[in-house]
């Protein structure tokens, strides 16, 4: 019921009508067809959705010039990548990589940077990755999106964390090709050349990167990619950009950016960490093995569906979701969490993640951050303080382990949380043969169990295919809570923050695309929203946009604020009643649509 297409025909939707739908927008921004009626379906069907956007990142036959996840391009520049990770390894001492990112991008730098060191070790290697996250490590677990738009910055950082390396291979990720702060980092190495070769991930055609100057330069992020675009003939930069399709949620790229992130990187990092040859055969395998992956996830639809459906009633009725994880799958439950806030203008306690272990588990470059306020307490210990207490039937809490942690202490944190509520969940990662009979105990305890069993594989291959999937299981989770909740109208995030220029743009495109309105008009409506004035004074009209970002930092509704005014024509305040009255965004929008 939710689509028209058949599996087939709906991976390539976009790409036979991509010259002519939403011309104007990157691939990364555009909203995906298969999910225009995502607010109206059920979990399980939204669930399907999800499962067919993904499916469009590995999408072979391509009806455009956009080059894809497994095309010849995208394997053979993976391969060049793998070569120059080889080189940084046999001069570990002089030499680094450097692992980059804003937001999402930036969290899975440094899960896959500390990932990565971990196995060196393992292999008796010398550690030799770092990372860079806009807005330091606060930005791991609580939106520090301003950062992302200042490239003085972004350069700096990285020279900071690279002093006194001889050779740097930086790999800075930036899904839509446009945050300044990458940017930067990408034109510094350019300007360096002797240490410095930049590798660029991103998931929009060359063309398509980001043309407007960078905040307090005249650089471009287009700029910045052709010239990497020269540099690339003779294997000096690297473009790693093959289209994914767009986005579930239009312009959400934790979830298919995210994902075709830790694909692409994982892979490379495998190929150079083998004591085997980088093959084309070898690289393309190991992609096509995640497919199998994506799969997997998704052949457990029904429960997924389920433990959606339960999320989104606690957070209906003003109550919360937490994630209790071990190990990596604990981290990306952190991640998962982080990102709804920013994604949906949610309350950091709406969804939480909990790891065992806390800081001691994470190994941040800043340590333990807990003193920075109550959204930073991340240990089980913390949950146990601070949340257990005020648990009831309406919150969901999600357990996330594997055969290979500790299912004793799994076990003991299951009766803890069952003694306050019935609704706990489970999500296990278990090997093909394996047992557990702790196990048993803690389904017992859980009104639902995902058991995702994994037939048998290399150990880090395997640990790669878990946490992909768990990384899909729990943004289904959260999209879908949210989007039951009513976060999203049609499949736009009608409620996100607006705190850097790239959310402002896309703030000013949806009250285009919802209003019908001129974008001189959209904008106007988005500043008189974050401002709360119904007359923009020309003191408000003349401050940067960094100013209104960091104003707009501070309000709460400033988006669904400024479709209501330009629906209705009526006063901030008005608005501000009508929202209030309907405490669902998506059907406050809706009646003022109706009477419009």
């Amino acid at each position: 019921m939710y689509l028209r297409e058949t599996s087939e025909t709906s991976q390539i939707y976009w790409e036979e009508r991509s010259a002519d739908y939403e011309p104007t927008l990157p691939v990364s921004e555009k909203s995906n067809p298969l999910t225009r009626d995502m607010d109206r379906a059920s979990a399980c069907s939204i669930v399907k959705m999800l499962q067919a956007c993904d499916a469009q990142m590995f999408q072979e036959k391509s009806q455009t010039e956009y080059q894809r996840l497994l095309s010849d391009e995208i394997v053979k520049t993976l391969m060049e990548v793998a070569e120059r990770v080889r080189l940084i390894l046999k001069d570990p001492q002089d030499s680094l990589v450097v692992l980059s990112g804003c937001g999402t991008s930036g969290r899975l730098a440094f899960f896959m940077a500390s990932g990565f060191n971990r196995e060196l070790q393992r292999l008796n290697y010398a550690p030799i990755c770092s990372y860079v996250i806009a807005g330091g490590d606060r930005a791991l677990f609580s939106s520090q999106e301003a950062p992302e738009d200042d490239p003085t910055l972004g350069a700096l950082r990285l020279k900071k964390v690279s002093g006194g390396k001889k050779r740097v291979l930086f790999i800075g990720v930036s899904c839509g090709l446009s945050a300044p702060f990458v940017a930067g980092q990408l034109d510094f190495c350019l300007r360096h050349p002797d240490v410095y070769t930049p590798v660029l991930v991103g998931f929009n055609p060359a063309h398509q990167a980001r043309n407007e100057p960078l905040p307090g330069c005249m650089l471009t992020f287009h700029s910045v990619v052709t010239r990497m675009e020269e540099l690339a003939k003779t294997q000096k930069a690297f473009l790693i950009n093959p289209a994914l399709g767009p986005e579930a949620i239009s312009g959400s790229s934790r979830m298919k950016g995210g994902s075709a992130t830790k694909i692409l990187l994982e892979v490379v990092f495998s190929a150079s960490f083998s004591r085997t040859p980088v093959t084309f055969n070898g690289i393309l395998q190991h992609m096509r093995s995640y497919k199998k992956a994506l799969d997997f996830t998704y052949s457990h639809s029904e429960g997924i569906a389920a433990l959606t459906e339960a999320a989104g009633r606690s957070l209906q009725c003003g109550r919360q979701v937490c994630y209790l994880g071990w190990g990596s799958l604990g981290l990306l439950g952190l991640i998962d969490a982080s990102e709804c806030k920013p994604t949906f203008g949610a309350d950091y306690e709406d969804i939480r993640g909990f790891v065992s272990g806390g800081y001691k588990e994470l190994g941040n470059n800043e340590g333990d951050l807990t003193l920075m306020g109550p959204e930073f307490s991340i240990s089980h210990d913390d949950f146990l303080d601070r949340v257990l207490p005020r648990l009831t039937d309406d919150d969901t809490v999600l357990l996330l382990y594997s055969d290979s942690d500790d299912v004793d202490e799994v076990a003991k944190l299951a009766r803890r949380v069952r003694e306050k509520t019935s609704n706990i969940h489970a999500a296990y990662h278990q090997t093909d043969g394996a047992t557990a009979a702790q196990h048993d105990d803690i389904n017992k305890l859980c009104s639902s169990t995902i058991n995702f069993t994994w037939p048998q594989e290399t150990p880090k291959r395997l640990q790669y295919m878990r946490e992909l999937s768990t990384k899909l299981l729990l943004n289904a989770v959260s999209t879908g809570a949210h989007t039951l909740k009513g976060k999203v109208f049609k499949n736009y995030m009608i409620d996100l923050q607006v705190t850097n220029s790239k959310l402002y743009r896309r703030a000013t495109r949806l009250l285009q695309e919802l209003s019908g309105h001129s974008e001189s008009q959209c904008e106007e409506a988005l500043l008189k929203a974050i401002y709360q004035v119904d007359k923009l004074s020309e003191d408000i009209m003349t401050c940067s946009l960094k100013t209104h970002t960091h104003t707009a930092g501070k309000a709460k509704k400033v988006v669904p604020l400024a479709l209501v005014c330009l629906l209705t024509g009526c006063s901030i305040k008005e608005a501000e009643t009508r929202l209030e009255q309907q405490s669902i965004v998506r059907e406050a929008v809706e009646a003022c649509l109706k009477s419009s």
